[in-house]
């Protein structure tokens, strides 16, 4: 399952999504994984959640970066949740066949390893694909 927050550049979505993940602390079974540009929200993340900063890997494109969501998945065996904030930048995303095309591979390694992820996009949801208007949870 993929959720999608999205809204303009400081609409609130990191605090939502980061409010999401604490929440899910609480009934998840299984471990949280949180994906960012930077250790900036550290703090503000339970203990149980693991923060990755993307951004100390030599990730090039979309497909390493989707290689290295595989890399994650295949090491946890009891990975529940992924939470990538700032999708679109971690993910090096700029057209919208970029954007399907990830949530198009994304939903394939969610549904076969059962894992959900949430993430959040700087993009207002007029201005997002089709299909990922339809993963949209809450538009900001």
């Amino acid at each position: 399952m993929i959720e999608i927050i999205s809204g303009e550049k400081g609409k609130g979505k990191t605090k939502e999504l980061l409010s999401r993940v604490n929440a899910s602390v609480a009934s998840a079974s299984g471990n949280l994984v949180y994906l960012d540009k930077s250790q900036k929200h550290m703090y503000e993340l339970n203990n149980r959640v693991r923060l990755i900063n993307v951004t100390d890997y030599p990730l090039d494109d979309c497909d390493q970066f989707l290689g290295f969501i595989c890399g994650i998945v295949s090491q946890d065996n009891d990975l529940e949740e992924m939470y990538l904030d700032s999708f679109l930048t971690i993910a090096q995303i700029d057209t919208d066949e970029e954007i399907c095309g990830a949530i198009s591979k994304l939903d394939v390694i969610s549904e076969k390893y059962n894992v959900k992820f949430v993430l959040s996009v700087s993009r207002n949801e007029k201005d997002l694909p089709e299909s990922a208007r339809a993963k949209i949870v809450i538009s900001l």
